[in-house]
């Protein structure tokens, strides 16, 4: 397409104008602007056209849809159909994307662009004490094995869509995302096994805001747990040892503070020491004795929700069998839900 922008930021939105209003000031930041944002509305009833109307005032080039709800996959596959940039980026509507962003893909990509990249995410200093406690629990390679924290790894890196980005020839041959949980790591697993390179940009990384409180982000990595199945149902092989561990920290809390209460008070001690550490992490991190403090709860909350949402989904979809969900799972493995483009 004639002069049209290299990348193109698809961000499925459903009520949060504020979120929007603080992306779209980021992006009218940005020292490179060789891109174009695409705001695609999912039937919200609070919706944030006036704020993008705004920033396109003010030169940013910038698109708004609205549609009606169908879920964030269909959202985005809505607005990579309406896009015209080489490379398709996604940012959920609650990141802020520092000034130097694009520059900084600009600098990484100069010998080529990669089919697939991903970058971190971590906590700007305006943030909730919650938040940056949050952020920290979900990046630290004590709580996740370093799957989201960019750093030491235990598994393949996957990109996530706070922060990613494939070309259109991607998403010409391998198909838009699935609405499901996960929806991201299933589109990264697709990506690398139709044979396209997957490249971490370490320097790319995005300030996300997470949840504003305990109660939401329980919730939040609860479906994480839960959706771990749904993944291992569709890529058989695709759970790795890495994954178990939050369950298996479920399991072995509850024998500690059994044998703790039945047999010796010594067994509390192995749970002290670990969130003793989750505490110093934290604080050497943040230098923050309040955020490290918040982040000892964090944490628990982390590796408990997302231990029983994966202990409940595996004994309910893969011991019993049963649901309906495990037959709508096959059939996607099949390629025959219907949501997939």
């Amino acid at each position: 397409m004639a002069n049209a922008p290299t990348y193109s930021i698809i961000v499925p939105v459903y009520n949060r104008v504020d979120e929007v209003r603080d992306l779209t000031e980021s992006l009218l930041a940005q020292t490179n602007r060789d891109f174009e944002l695409i705001v695609v509305e999912d039937g919200s009833t609070t919706p944030c056209g006036d704020v993008v109307a705004a920033a396109a005032a003010r030169g940013l080039d910038a698109k708004y849809f609205f549609k009606a709800n169908e879920g964030r996959s269909i959202a985005r596959n809505y607005g990579m159909e309406r896009a015209s940039g080489r490379m398709f980026v996604f940012f959920d509507s609650d990141c802020v994307i520092p000034p130097d962003y694009f520059a900084t893909l600009a600098a990484a990509f100069a010998d080529g662009m990669p089919d697939c990249y991903g970058g971190p995410d971590a906590a700007h200093e305006s943030f909730s004490d919650t938040q940056k406690a949050i952020n920290y629990t979900m990046t630290s390679f004590l709580t996740t094995g370093g799957i989201r924290g960019g750093k030491v790894r235990l598994e393949k890196f996957t990109p996530r869509t706070f922060n990613m980005g494939f070309t259109r020839e991607v998403y010409e041959r391998v198909g838009g995302f699935r609405e499901m949980f996960s929806e991201d790591i299933d589109m990264s697993t697709r990506i690398r096994r139709a044979g396209f390179s997957i490249e971490l940009v370490r320097a790319a990384y995005v300030w996300h805001k997470r949840r504003i409180d305990l109660r939401k982000f329980y919730r939040q990595v609860y479906v994480f747990g839960m959706s771990r199945i749904t993944l291992r149902l569709l890529y058989p092989g695709s759970l790795k040892a890495v994954h178990t561990l939050p369950a298996l920290a479920v399991a072995w809390l509850a024998v500690l503070v059994l044998l703790g209460i039945f047999v010796s008070p010594l067994c509390f001690l192995p749970i002290a020491v670990y969130f003793a550490a989750i505490f110093a992490g934290a604080l050497m991190s943040t230098k923050s004795v309040k955020i490290a403090a918040i982040a000892v709860p964090a944490a628990a909350i982390q590796l408990s929700g997302y231990g029983v949402g994966f202990i409940k989904a595996w004994f309910t979809k893969i011991v019993l069998r049963r649901g309906r969900d495990i037959e709508e799972e096959i059939n996607i493995r099949k390629g025959k839900n219907e949501r997939l483009s």
